[in-house]
This record gives structure tokens, sequence and C-alpha cells, in this order.
């Protein structure tokens, strides 16, 4: 892999991991209702998920898409589904609890934040444009190389998510505040469907 193209791969890389997504919305509503501190598995398992998931694409998983193609449209649907759900558990999220009434008021988990990458649209897009896009020859170092690539510059830029997140927090003190925050972040999760069910 040439200078040029791992410049342009890390360019690539620094985009899309910084700019809004279902990943770095989420991040931010942690940021806010749960703290940095506590945030930190759901950062990690963002993260070090997602470099996993490119390894295993360039591995030879999008073959596999490639050759059921109906694989494509289940992949839709239930990454819909399931980003409906999360942003209704966000829209309903009050403060951190500290009881034990269900999962109100917790944070995900490392385990949970590395499996939404496999249902998380910008994440499949990213995968699948960095392995096409970057590794030309298809080499193992190459796709290591995007791995390694991604999980440098992914880290620190959700995490700064948390950390907007969490300074809103100082302004988030009423109930009402922290319910039309949540609310915003729910819909705006929700408009990040758009070009999943309304592709161009």
């Amino acid at each position: 892999m040439t200078y040029d193209l791992v410049a342009a791969l890390a360019l690539f890389a620094f985009v899309s991991s910084i700019t809004p997504g279902p990943n770095n919305l989420m991040l931010m509503a942690s940021g806010a209702n749960f703290g940095f501190r506590r945030t930190i598995p759901h950062m990690l398992g963002v993260a070090l998920g997602f470099v996993f998931m490119v390894l295993l694409v360039g591995a030879g998983l999008v073959q596999v898409f490639d050759a059921y193609p109906v694989s494509y449209t289940v992949l839709k649907v239930g990454s819909v589904i399931y980003l409906l759900y999360l942003a209704w558990k966000i829209a309903n999220a009050g403060a951190a609890k500290t009881g034990t009434d269900g999962d109100v008021g917790t944070p995900m988990t490392f385990l949970q934040a590395a499996a939404f990458q496999w249902v998380n649209p910008k994440a499949w897009a990213m995968a699948l444009t960095a392995i096409s896009a970057y590794t030309p020859d298809h080499t193992l170092w190459a796709i290591l190389l995007v791995g390694v690539i991604f999980g440098a510059i992914n880290l620190p830029s959700v995490g700064s998510w948390t950390v907007l997140g969490q300074q809103m927090a100082r302004f988030l003190t009423s109930p009402r505040r922290l319910m039309a925050f949540n609310w915003t972040m729910a819909v705006l999760l929700v408009g990040s469907l758009y070009p999943v069910i309304w592709p161009h």
C-alpha cells in the first residue's frame, strides 16, 4: 500500500468516524446521561468491534453477501428495526439509575456495542468502502493496516462525542431538559436511517 493510499485511507477513516451516525449519536447521549467513565466500555466496544468487523469483511465475508443478495435486504430490515428500538430506549431514558429496574439507566456494555456494529448501516458502509477502495490487492497486510488505522482514529473520534455529551450534561440538570435532549437524540438517530430506507 502506497503512502498516498495510506494518507487517503486515514482521511477517510477520520471523516467517516467523526461525522454523525448511530454510534456517535448514541455515545453523545450516553455521555450526557451517564458520564465519560461509565461510557468507556461503550466506546471501546465501538472502536474494537468495528476493527474486528473490518478484518472479517476483508477476510472474505463480503463475498458471502455477494453470493446471497437477499442477505443485504435481511440486514437492512434488521438494522432498521434494531435502530428504532434503540431510539425508543434513548427517548425514554432517564437520569442514570442505580436500581435494578431493567436496563433503563444503564449504559451500553462493551459486547453490546461491539455486536451493534453488525446492524449499524454506517459501519457496514465504512467497512465495505475501506476494503474495496483501499485494499486493491486484498493482501493480509493491507487488510490489517486498514484495521490498525481505523482503530487508531476511531477511538478518539467516538470519544470526542462522548465528551461532548458529558459537557452538555451541565445544561441538562432538569428532568425536562434531559427528556428534550434524549428525544432529540432519538429523532436524530431515526433520521440517520434515511439513506438506508431511501437510498439515492
